[in-house]
């Protein structure tokens, strides 16, 4: 069976460092605990790929069976949330990233196409799936992009338990 344990990472220097508040990291934890998903935990981690990879390999060797980053999915030199999310990925789902971007503009954010989020499924060290998702660093971003998220989460849970698809019993 499928963990419920689901983690929040924001990616921030600035947030790491103290210099500021994070405020997307909170609204996500809101969101996905009125949601229903009790098992939410929240961890801050630097900009960087390997804090990024490190954050994200922890999370999943907790349990956690949905992670989600805030942050670090712009253009300038520090956003390397999706390299470090890339190195832990068995495989991307582009279309989840792709309706998330298309979740932010329609909702009259013209910036979110600049957005280089990612999405996809990454194993744990105890062999369970996860799907991992990079949202934005806003609090608009993380609600526009958990709307979607949360809409997909009970069909991706079942398939991570096997659904109507079976996992193959070896890789």
């Amino acid at each position: 069976m499928t963990s419920d344990r689901v983690a929040v990472i924001t990616v921030s220097d600035r947030c790491a460092r103290g210099e500021a508040e994070d405020r997307s990291g909170p609204t996500a934890v809101s969101l996905l605990r009125e949601a229903g998903l009790t098992d939410v935990r929240n961890h801050l981690v630097p900009d960087g790929v390997e804090s990024v990879r490190d954050g994200l390999r922890a999370a999943l060797d907790d349990g956690a069976r949905l992670v989600i980053t805030t942050g670090g999915t712009g253009i300038t030199p520090r956003d390397l949330t999706p390299e470090g999310t890339r190195t832990v990925l068995d495989y991307e789902i582009p279309g989840i990233a792709e309706v998330v971007r298309q979740q932010g503009i329609a909702a009259g954010v013209p910036t979110a196409a600049l957005s280089r989020g990612l999405a996809g499924l990454a194993r744990a060290a105890d062999g369970g799936r996860a799907l991992v998702v990079n949202l934005p660093g806003s609090s608009g971003g993380v609600r526009d992009g958990l709307e979607v998220v949360l809409t997909l989460w009970p069909h991706v849970r079942s398939q991570l338990e096997g659904g109507d698809h079976p996992l193959p019993t070896s890789t």
